[in-house]
């Protein structure tokens, strides 16, 4: 769905675009694939029921796959916070609980080598962790996978024969997302990265490439979505806000409709230059015509109105395709 001509017209001056990862170039809905509690005083299954509540009251994908795996605690937390780009955190009986990506764990100083190894083999795999803690050391860390889109290869290969460079913007951590990128054929990748991040990263692709796409489904990419030259939203799985903020959303979220969008770009104003053209060329036939004294009235209508029927026709065709 293209949300006006401008953007239909607009879209072949594409150079660039940019490209969440989740529920864009992989599958929106993650498996919890491993669960490893770290050597603390608190019992395991305690722990994997804390990640369970937390992990059930926020939105990220990766968080709802683990409330689908694990059981929740059944409301013995309270005081729910979303910490937006790192994660989430509750309390319980005067403890403070978090769970979220690795950037929240440095933050907070609970990071430890157990953790860095665990996020290690995660990240080679292109898997995407999170950890858990109370707030005084790292716990667990619990680790979802997503697959590509099959969609997702096939389209960038097509945005690449057609000349058009491609990023990944995401707040996963950088190896992963550099793992991502090398397996889906993605140009440059770049990682741990917040909504305000994304957003200067377009402003920077738009200063070294020129006119810039921007492609997600969450409210994270709303900024970036903005202010891309035109921003594409992931319809079947995306927020409103992502929808509302794009120009063009992709309802069956499929991103082969992106390069078809750019050709039927392209087509479009190849055939609004040959009715152009077709147009001045009739109209300098009768003003020669007019000059040499042999024009008609019926002359007049036709170099008037008689180039706008095969006009028509000839835009007509790229949509019939």
């Amino acid at each position: 769905m293209i949300k006006g001509g401008v953007y239909l017209e607009g879209a072949y001056k594409l150079k660039a675009i940019a490209l969440d990862k989740t529920g864009t170039i992989t599958e929106g809905k993650p498996k919890l694939v491993a669960s490893e509690v770290l050597s603390s005083p608190i019992p395991e299954s305690q722990v994997l029921r804390w990640a369970g509540d937390l992990a059930g009251h926020s939105d990220h994908p990766v968080s709802r796959a683990i409330a689908r795996e694990l059981d929740q605690g059944n409301g013995q937390l309270e005081g729910f916070t979303a910490l937006p780009g790192r994660g989430i955190q509750a309390g319980t009986e005067g403890q403070t609980l978090i769970l979220g990506n690795h950037r929240l764990i440095e933050d907070r100083g609970l990071c430890s080598p157990e953790i860095e190894g665990a996020a290690g083999g995660a990240r080679g795999a292109g898997a995407h962790g999170h950890d858990a803690g109370n707030g005084r050391a790292s716990a667990g860390h619990l680790c979802g996978s997503r697959h590509h889109q099959e969609s997702s290869r096939q389209a960038l290969a097509e945005l690449h024969a057609l000349g058009v460079v491609s990023v990944m913007l995401t707040g996963d951590n950088t190896a992963t997302a550099q793992t991502i990128a090398r397996q889906a054929g993605i140009d440059d990748a770049r990682g741990n990265l917040l909504p305000e991040d994304k957003l200067s990263a377009i402003e920077d692709l738009q200063k070294r490439y020129g006119s810039t796409a921007m492609t997600g489904d969450g409210i994270n990419d709303a900024p970036a979505l903005a202010q891309a030259d035109i921003g594409v939203a992931m319809g079947a799985a995306g927020t409103d806000t992502a929808m509302e903020a794009a120009d063009v959303v992709i309802m069956n979220d499929d991103l082969r409709r992106i390069p078809e969008v750019i050709r039927l770009s392209r087509r479009t104003r190849a055939v609004l230059w040959q009715n152009i053209v077709l147009a001045l060329g009739i109209k300098a036939v009768f003003l020669v015509l007019a000059v040499s004294g042999s024009a008609t009235m019926w002359m007049a209508v036709f170099a008037d109105m008689g180039a706008k029927p095969a006009g028509c026709v000839q835009r007509l065709a790229p949509v019939a395709n």
